[in-house]
């Protein structure tokens, strides 16, 4: 899908109060940034914000920073943001390789990734967020208890996900192929735009939560 450019999008993600766009070096300042130390989750991919914005305005003691490689997809979060004005949610323009540059060790209490990417070229494998290069990332930024969580209707990118993860040496205590057919696993689910739309096409929704073997 081609990305609209939204002009202008660019200049207000430099100007906004609630968007980081060079965040390199900001590793263990985040309970500065929130003014607690309230638990840190992130969100990778974040398009449009409805997820992450729904967390926040429902979990006030959970901070929340919302992760976005393209300005012009950004823009509709920070706008809604900007309305809401959260104080426990921030935005973060920016490339996910480089997050290890970003959150410190064990800084992070929760990943999640919603519909990704799914990089279908075999030598893009690397790129996908859950791919062993990423987990190894999150190994680093995640609290030794902490999970990530994924979502996404694509089968292919789910079986390489259980397989990479495993390889990876993670456990994986969840996994469903049907999300919104399991009573128990969707409880209290947030959708995101994707899902919303996927799910209303008929295609089911897989998640997974991976944690470490300890």
């Amino acid at each position: 899908m081609r990305l609209r450019n939204v002009p202008g999008a660019r200049e207000v993600m430099i100007e906004n109060e609630y968007v980081f766009t060079e965040p390199e070096g900001m590793k263990g300042t985040w309970s500065q940034v929130f003014g607690n130390d309230n638990p840190i989750r992130i969100e990778i991919g974040m398009g449009k914000g409805t997820f992450i914005t729904t967390l926040a305005a429902n979990n006030p003691d959970i901070n929340y920073v919302g992760i976005e490689k393209y300005s012009s997809v950004l823009l509709r979060a920070v706008e809604k943001q900007d309305e809401l004005q959260l104080p426990n949610l921030r935005f973060i323009r920016m490339d996910a390789e480089a997050i290890c540059e970003v959150f410190g060790e064990g800084e992070v209490d929760r990943i999640y990734l919603n519909f990704s990417d799914p990089w279908p070229k075999d030598r893009h494998a690397k790129r996908r967020l859950t791919s062993r290069q990423f987990m190894a990332r999150y190994d680093v930024i995640l609290k030794p208890d902490g999970q990530v969580e994924f979502k996404t209707d694509n089968k292919d990118l789910f079986d390489f996900s259980l397989e990479e993860i495993k390889e990876a040496g993670w456990e994986l205590p969840v996994v469903t192929f049907d999300l919104h057919n399991d009573s128990v696993l969707n409880e209290g689910n947030v959708m995101t735009e994707y899902e919303t739309r996927f799910s209303q096409m008929g295609n089911p929704i897989c998640k997974l939560v991976a944690v470490r073997n300890h």
